[in-house]
């Protein structure tokens, strides 16, 4: 299948990116249980128990959510459209001393037969790619009763939108945040699933980043950042944190403006 003129874009982007990439930056036990990792702790508490089960990630970048899997005893399997990210994920897990399987592949054509994992996980890779055809996939690979658990952004707070506007030259041109509408349109490839919303409070953080830090959009990946530089508002953002779970759990119309929505789909 010829690729569309956006997969050429992504993957030139994300090769781009690869090449830059410092293998001492490149932060996995962070990733998932930094105290500022709350869609990953969730993601984990979705899933249970790691051991033995088999996980595809799809647009895998960096290879963090695979990684940590391998290490949790987990028979990790990482997709991404780059090739340069492919390698560097085979790099991560040599550094952690587990196998991944890592193969360039398109979250849209997943090159596996029915029913082969038991769980598909992607963290941001939905709104770079055609997210229909990708859902049909990932339910698809996925054995009867396993999971599909996608991470994702959404469009609604403006104040992100700025943050977005300010950072082109670290998203790519045909990325595109999400509706909840756009959720509820994975749910009839599944037999069931529900979304839980974060950052809304939390979202001071990257306030703090810009105004006070100035750390640039354009140069620096905030959301990045804020699993780098977690110690050192670990209270400031605990007490945040707090804040968004009463408010969104008693007012859920804020869920509207919160940055990031975990999608949890069982087939």
């Amino acid at each position: 299948m010829q690729p569309t003129e956006r997969q050429i874009s992504e993957e030139a982007f994300h090769d781009e990116w690869a090449k830059s990439m410092d293998l001492d930056e490149i932060l996995v036990r962070e990733s998932f249980e930094a105290p500022t990792a709350l869609e990953n702790q969730y993601v984990l508490q979705q899933l249970g128990d790691l051991r033995g089960k088999r996980i595809l990630e799809l647009g895998c970048g960096a290879g963090e959510g695979s990684v940590y899997f391998a290490t949790k005893g987990a028979d990790s399997v990482a997709t991404d459209i780059s090739s340069g990210m492919v390698e560097v994920v085979n790099r991560v897990a040599q550094k952690y001393g587990v196998q991944v399987r890592a193969h360039r592949m398109t979250a849209e054509t997943i090159d596996y037969p029915d029913a082969s994992f038991d769980v598909v996980y992607g963290n941001g890779v939905l709104h770079h790619v055609d997210f229909h055809k990708a859902v049909a996939e990932a339910s698809r690979v996925l054995k009867p009763g396993g999971k599909a658990v996608f991470i994702e952004p959404l469009s609604y707070n403006p104040v992100i939108n700025v943050y977005r506007h300010i950072a082109k030259t670290v998203r790519t041109p045909d990325e595109r945040p999400f509706k909840f509408r756009d959720l509820k349109e994975m749910y009839p490839f599944f037999r069931k699933g529900h979304h839980r919303e974060f950052w809304f409070f939390t979202l001071w953080i990257f306030i703090y980043f810009y105004l006070i830090e100035r750390a640039h959009p354009s140069k620096e990946r905030y959301w990045k950042k804020v699993i780098k530089d977690a110690p050192k508002f670990e209270r400031l953002f605990g007490f945040l944190n707090g804040l968004d779970k009463f408010f969104l759990k008693w007012i859920p119309p804020l869920r509207y403006f919160c940055w990031n929505s975990v999608i949890v789909l069982t087939k």
